[in-house]
C-alpha cells in the first residue's frame, strides 16, 4: 500500500473537486493511506469521509506579512513543511499553478509528483508568467494527467511523451436506472454563472421556442458572479416563469434523472462532468464542441448526443427543437447516452488512476534507487 497526498485549492463544489474527492475515498477504501491537502477551505464544499486527514497549506492572517514575494516564499516554505512532514510516497495535483508548486516544493523531498490539467490547457495557463512556469517545471513530472487528446498539443513533446489521459470517475449516485416514464417538461443545466458557461446563449435559445413549447421551462442549477445580470435578462424577456435560477443543488442527479434535456454551452472545457452525469443517467444532451474537446470526447453527434458550435444560439436553437418535438429521437439518444457508463463507472475509472499512481510510485523508487546507488559510488 502506498502514502498518496492529493493538493487542490479547495473541496468547493466543482468538476475537478468532485473527481479528488471520488479519488480520495476511493484509494482510502482501497487501504492506501491518503492526505488531502488543500490551501483552504470553502463554505460550499463537498463532504469527504472525516477518516481522511486534511492539511491546510494557506498562511494565516498571523502568518501573511511584507509584500507579495515575501508572502509567495512563506507559502512556498509552508508547503514544502508539509511534505517533509506528511513524507507521502506520491503527490497527485490538480490545477494550474498547484502543479507548478507542487512541482517546486517537492523537488527537494524527492518525492514523485503526478500534475493533472482539469480543462483547456489554454485557459488554465493562459498567464504568460505561468504558462513558462508549466514548461519549465512539467518535464519534472513523473506524469502527466490530461483530460483530452487535444489538450495534449499545448505541450512540447517531451511532455506530450510523459502524458497519460484517464477518465473522470462517474460518481455512483448517477448509475441510477435511466427512466422510462413520461419526462418532466423541464430543460436543465447545471454549472456556476459565469462567462465561460455562457447561459446567456441558452436563454436566447430557449426563448426563441418558448412559444413553441408552453409546457417547457429552463431550469439552471448553479451560482456566481452572473446570476443577477442573468435574472435581469430573465425578467427583460418577459420569461421569468419559465426560465428559473433556483441556485445551488446538492442532488444532482435527482434533477437530471426526468429531465427532458440537458444542455452545456460553455466556451471551454475539460471533460465536464456534469454532461458525464446527465449522459450516464440517459438524458438527452446538447453541448458546444468547445475546446479542449470534452464534448467531442463523448459525444458522437446526432447517435448519443449533440454538438454546437461554441456560441452559436442560432444552432442549439435548431437542435434543442428537434429534440423537444421529437420524442423518438430523444429516447433514442439518452439510450445511447447511458452507454459512457461502460467507461467512466467508477468500477471502471477509479482502478485505472489506482494502476497509474502506483506505477509511477514504482518509478520513483527506482529512480531514488538508481540516484542513491551512484551518489555512493
Amino acid at each position: 500500500m502506498a502514502k498518496i497526498a492529493l493538493f487542490i485549492s479547495s473541496l468547493h463544489k466543482g468538476g475537478s473537486e468532485r473527481v479528488m474527492v471520488n479519488l480520495a475515498e476511493y484509494l482510502h477504501t482501497r487501504g492506501h493511506q491518503v492526505v488531502l491537502v488543500t490551501q483552504h477551505r470553502d463554505g460550499d464544499e463537498y463532504a469527504c469521509d472525516p477518516a481522511i486527514p486534511r492539511v491546510l497549506s494557506e498562511l494565516t492572517p498571523e502568518e501573511i506579512g511584507g509584500n507579495r514575494i515575501v508572502n509567495f516564499l512563506r507559502r512556498y516554505r509552508k508547503l514544502q513543511k508539509i511534505w517533509k512532514k506528511e513524507r507521502p510516497d506520491l503527490i497527485l495535483s490538480f490545477i494550474g499553478k498547484n502543479n507548478v508548486m507542487a512541482l517546486l516544493t517537492a523537488r527537494r523531498c524527492r518525492i514523485p509528483v503526478v500534475v493533472s490539467v482539469r480543462g483547456n490547457p489554454e485557459s488554465e495557463y493562459e498567464e504568460e508568467k505561468l504558462r513558462k512556469s508549466a514548461m519549465r517545471t512539467f518535464g519534472r513530472a513523473a506524469g502527466v494527467v490530461l483530460q483530452t487528446k487535444r489538450s495534449g498539443e499545448f505541450f512540447p513533446e517531451q511532455i506530450r511523451k510523459n502524458s497519460v489521459i484517464l477518465p473522470n470517475p462517474l460518481n455512483g449516485a448517477f448509475l441510477l436506472p435511466r427512466w422510462e416514464g413520461e419526462r418532466e417538461k423541464t430543460v436543465t443545466a447545471v454549472g456556476r454563472l459565469d462567462e465561460n458557461k455562457n447561459h446567456r446563449m441558452m436563454i436566447e435559445a430557449f426563448a426563441a421556442l418558448a412559444q413553441e413549447f408552453p409546457a417547457y421551462t429552463l431550469v439552471i442549477y448553479g451560482d456566481g458572479p452572473l446570476r443577477e445580470q442573468l435574472q435581469e435578462e430573465i425578467v427583460e424577456r418577459g420569461l421569468q416563469t419559465r426560465i428559473l435560477l433556483p441556485g445551488s443543488v446538492t442532488d444532482v442527479a435527482g434533477v437530471l434523472h426526468r429531465t427532458s434535456a440537458f444542455l452545456l454551452t460553455s466556451d471551454t472545457e475539460g471533460m465536464p462532468n456534469t454532461l458525464l452525469e446527465a449522459m450516464a443517467l440517459g438524458v438527452p444532451c446538447i453541448a458546444t464542441d468547445c475546446p479542449c474537446g470534452g464534448p467531442a470526447e463523448v459525444i458522437r453527434d446526432g447517435e448519443n448526443g449533440f454538438l454546437v458550435p461554441v456560441r452559436d444560439a442560432k444552432s442549439l436553437t435548431e437542435t434543442l427543437r428537434r429534440i423537444l418535438a421529437d420524442p423518438e429521437l430523444a429516447e433514442r439518444i439518452g439510450t445511447e447516452a447511458q452507454k459512457v457508463r461502460e467507461i467512466y463507472a467508477p468500477e471502471k475509472a477509479l482502478p485505472q488512476w489506482e494502476a497509474y499512481l502506483l506505477e509511477r510510485v514504482s518509478s520513483g523508487e527506482r529512480k531514488r534507487s538508481v540516484n542513491d546507488k551512484e551518489t555512493s559510488g
